[in-house]
């Protein structure tokens, strides 16, 4: 058994770990709610614009299609992975980073596959797997509608030059603070919505839909893009609070069983000082 002040040492160390792990969950608590907020008041938007979109780009001619409905034959790809800069959130970057794998190694096996990181971890991890071609970690520090805005029109660059054949998204989408859902979206080429050439298309354009669809595509990507980032950094602070709260009731146990643990070796030595004394009593009166 270790002796008393191995065990005191322990449970010191214990309860510095359970005030680190408790006030990081109410530091992310705090962020969640700001970051929930921002999400649900979006994702209805963003929704509704992309389901237009791709309703919109299905009733045009091959002819007249948007060069963002290119579809060519996928020999490169370039995947968006979405993660933190920070750890300690449970399996959130980690499903990422699998999904991710999954993509390199079996889906797009056989073709050129290199990714951009948005999120440190992303970046440490990929790098070693394939090629990254840009690091966009530092978009955390001032994450806002235009920065994001910036890589979409990165993102629309490298798939109308040629570079890319097609660019998928891959995040965690946000659900509730315990539950993150990882999501693999197609960003380009824009994907026609399931049954959107069965739609009655008997409306009045102005302008028509060629100058419709190239002035509000980049807009719709941009916000895709944005809201994917946004459901991400919501997702990671949900992560991280639950993670914390559960590393957080793991050290009060832990606390818990050292301190018993304590106790008793503190009741052992105590009895066997008194059985000493005891003896050594005994022994004076004999």
């Amino acid at each position: 058994m270790a002796n008393l002040k191995e065990i005191r040492n322990r449970i010191s160390s214990v309860s510095s770990t359970m005030q680190i792990t408790s006030a990081m969950k109410m530091v992310s608590a705090a962020k969640l709610k700001k970051a929930q907020d921002a999400i649900t008041a979006m994702r209805p938007y963003a929704d509704k614009l992309t389901e237009l979109l791709q309703s919109l780009s299905a009733s045009l001619d091959d002819d007249s299609g948007s060069k963002y409905s290119d579809n060519r034959k996928v020999n490169k790809v370039l995947i968006v992975a979405i993660t933190s800069n920070r750890g300690l959130a449970g399996a959130f970057n980690s499903n990422i980073l699998k999904q991710c794998t999954l993509l390199l190694n079996e889906v797009y096996a056989g073709k050129q596959v290199d990714f951009m990181a948005i999120g440190k971890k992303a970046n440490d991890f990929l790098k070693k797997k394939s090629t990254v071609i840009s690091n966009h970690s530092s978009l955390y520090e001032d994450l806002t509608f235009d920065n994001a805005s910036t890589i979409a029109e990165e993102l629309m660059a490298q798939f109308t030059s040629g570079n890319y054949d097609r660019i998928d998204i891959v995040y965690n989408k946000f659900k509730n603070a315990a539950t993150q859902i990882v999501m693999t979206e197609q960003f380009l080429p824009i994907a026609p919505a399931e049954g959107a050439e069965n739609l009655s298309t008997d409306y009045i354009f102005e302008p028509s839909k060629i100058e419709i669809v190239e002035q509000l595509i980049p807009k719709s990507l941009k916000t895709q893009l944005y809201k994917s980032i946004r459901d991400s950094f919501a997702s990671e602070h949900g992560a991280r609070m639950t993670a914390m709260h559960k590393a957080t009731d793991n050290a009060t146990e832990l606390r818990d069983d050292l301190k018993l643990k304590y106790n008793k070796a503190r009741q052992a030595s105590i009895t066997n000082e008194i059985l000493e004394i005891v003896g050594g009593a005994e022994a004076l009166n004999n």
